[in-house]
């Protein structure tokens, strides 16, 4: 498979995905019942992601005939796959094991520490780019759970586990 044909394949995958966050936002219920503002219904925020995803994908689906050089074969060994795999791994221990599990703050910080450590962190780097890698992945790991909980706390009134 070349890289071209896989942009192709992810670019019709995710279009769909939109279409389907688009179709199901705008199905949602409606809060009009509570006398709350048309504005403020629930599947609006899933409505802009999947149009803004839609348009992505097809922005990604386009960029995939413009460039020769794209046509390098995937490699199915190490690599990009491994990451991609690693990174399917960490997702899931967040969302099915971590977040319920642990209060959202901490099941969230300990994911975004790890996953930044898991991807910067210099292996075969001196002590103190080691040390620097893993600070930044704490103070990383930090600011998204804080700046996440405020978020869907006060702005979305969203109560988190």
């Amino acid at each position: 498979m070349h890289m071209a044909l896989a942009d192709r394949l992810t670019a019709v995958a995710l279009f769909l995905l939109g279409l389907a966050l688009l179709s199901g936002g705008y199905t949602m219920d409606r809060l009009e019942i509570r006398q709350i503002h048309p504005a403020s219904i629930p599947g609006l925020v899933p409505m802009i992601l999947g149009v803004l995803l839609a348009l992505c994908a097809a922005l990604l689906f386009l960029s995939s005939f413009k460039s020769a050089a794209r046509n390098d074969a995937l490699v199915l060994v190490g690599g990009s796959w491994s990451r991609l795999g690693l990174t399917g791994a960490i997702c899931t221990v967040y969302a099915l094991g971590l977040v319920g599990w642990l209060p959202y703050f901490w099941a969230t910080f300990l994911f975004a520490s790890a996953f930044a450590l898991l991807f910067s962190f210099p292996l075969d780097g001196a002590r103190r780019a080691q040390l620097i890698a893993a600070a930044s992945a704490l103070a990383l790991g930090l600011a998204i759970a804080l700046g996440s909980s405020l978020l869907f706390r006060e702005l979305f009134l969203v109560r988190l586990p």
